[in-house]
């Protein structure tokens, strides 16, 4: 995230200045700031470098946005107090007593790890920023940390003291250095003090997943740091003499891509058993689904009764209350209700991931809703996006937005930004994707 120098304003003033300027900058500033010939010598620097670079940049042509997006820091402020109040009812007893309640059966096994790159998503609403959804295997970080490296200063439209102190880039000065501390920490919160040698990224047919180039650059930040790792789908491991293997590597730890978040499926049988008889480190780990990510959370996080039952303070309460888009389970004997009230409502699977499923209400056909009426869904108050206008092919287009905080232990190592149109994110629209945050300070926030 790209810091820019104070506005010199008393706070109130300030915090009002910065958010206009902010959304001033997001409407009439519309050069392009993604340097790809910065990108490519970044990328050159890989093993591999020219097709890695083909794959990002003629093959996955709309995974960076072509700019940056504007945010107040007094916005950004707000975002992690939200996170900080998640993370204290997460620690509840009686919170998790509940949630694991309706998780899958490996949720049960408690690992000491705790789960790398967990994605807290907002909107950014008139009222301030309101959190959509948790994710405990969030994608995108280290495509993130390199772009971010690749950036240049635009925008003449910005007050001239507002462009004198870029100072950093991401949350982190080193996020690569930040990435492998993490799963030397996972490991090491297992394991002790032994040697990480090992890693596998899993996930469903690596080769043909959207995110292969990020599978490709972990793996050469992993080997640059001497531990041997192999990008593979889960069907080619196997658990023997307490062992997980690949062909004849023995796994120390597991770097879990997947999207059957409980294990569940006969695939992922080897894995689920070396995982439960402390054979490897998986992270992220079923447990922390059931106690991030699963949707349902969202309607205990949001039910200010549920809240005080199990013991959560005034100001959290009211932090969650005002923070997260309200969300309720979708009940058969409540159709009527949700039905008539659609428009105003966005459906999701309860165990969903990357908007697949999810639907707008004010796009539901009755056949839709019939199906989503049968499965375990949620439907949460439909916050409108924020939006960025760019200039694609001599065309103003704007684009929605929304802001990904990459956090470990409720600590935010990288804020980033997606554009897109339509429904949700698809990095599919020219001239979106991916995009830097530049936060505009204010002063009361330093």
């Amino acid at each position: 995230m790209m810091l820019l120098s104070d506005s010199g304003l008393p706070p109130t003033a300030a915090e009002h200045y910065c958010d206009q300027k902010a959304e001033q900058l997001n409407s009439q500033c519309h050069c392009v700031s993604l340097n790809r010939d910065a990108m490519y010598a970044e990328l050159w620097q890989q093993q591999d470098a020219s097709n890695l670079y083909r794959m990002i940049v003629e093959e996955r042509p709309h995974l960076f946005a072509e700019s940056a997006v504007f945010v107040s820091d007094s916005c950004i402020k707000k975002q992690r107090e939200i996170i900080a109040a998640l993370e204290r009812v997460i620690a509840l007893p009686a919170y998790r007593e509940r949630v694991l309640a309706y998780a899958p059966d490996a949720a049960q096994f408690i690992p000491k790890a705790h789960g790398v790159f967990f994605g807290y998503d907002f909107h950014l609403s008139a009222e301030g920023p309101q959190l959509i959804e948790i994710n405990t295997n969030a994608g995108g970080a280290l495509l993130n940390a390199i772009a971010a490296r690749t950036q240049k200063v635009c925008c003449d439209l910005a007050v001239e003291e507002l462009l004198n102190h870029i100072t950093c880039a991401t949350d982190s000065h080193d996020p690569e250095q930040a990435f492998i501390d993490m799963f030397i920490e996972e490991w090491q919160t297992e394991q002790g003090q032994q040697p990480l040698r090992s890693i596998a990224i899993v996930d469903e047919n690596p080769q043909t997943q959207y995110m292969l180039p990020e599978f490709i650059l972990f793996k050469n930040l992993f080997e640059q740091h001497n531990i041997h790792t192999v990008i593979c789908d889960p069907s080619e491991l196997v658990f023997h003499d307490q062992a997980l293997w690949h062909q004849d590597q023995r796994i120390d730890l597991v770097y879990n891509r997947l999207t059957d978040f409980g294990l569940e499926a006969a695939a992922h049988r080897p894995l689920l058993e070396a995982y439960l008889a402390k054979a490897v480190v998986l992270s992220p780990h079923p447990r922390a689904h059931a106690l991030y990510a699963d949707k349902r959370n969202l309607t205990l996080l949001t039910d200010e009764a549920a809240l005080l039952a199990i013991g959560v303070d005034a100001k959290t309460r009211a932090t969650l209350l005002s923070g997260i888009a309200h969300t309720v389970t979708v009940n058969p004997d409540q159709a009527e209700t949700l039905w008539a009230g659609r428009k105003h409502l966005f459906f999701k699977p309860a165990k969903g991931y990357g908007s697949k499923a999810a639907y707008r209400g004010d796009k539901l056909t009755r056949r839709v809703f019939a199906e989503i009426l049968q499965n375990d869904y949620v439907a949460q108050t439909l916050v409108q996006p924020s939006e960025r206008q760019l200039e694609i092919e001599n065309k103003i287009v704007g684009f929605k937005l929304d802001l990904r905080h990459y956090v470990y232990k409720g600590q935010t190592q990288l804020t980033i930004a997606r554009l897109y149109q339509g429904q949700t994110t698809n990095f599919r629209t020219p001239g979106g994707g991916f995009a830097q945050v530049i936060a505009i300070p204010c002063r009361d926030n330093e």
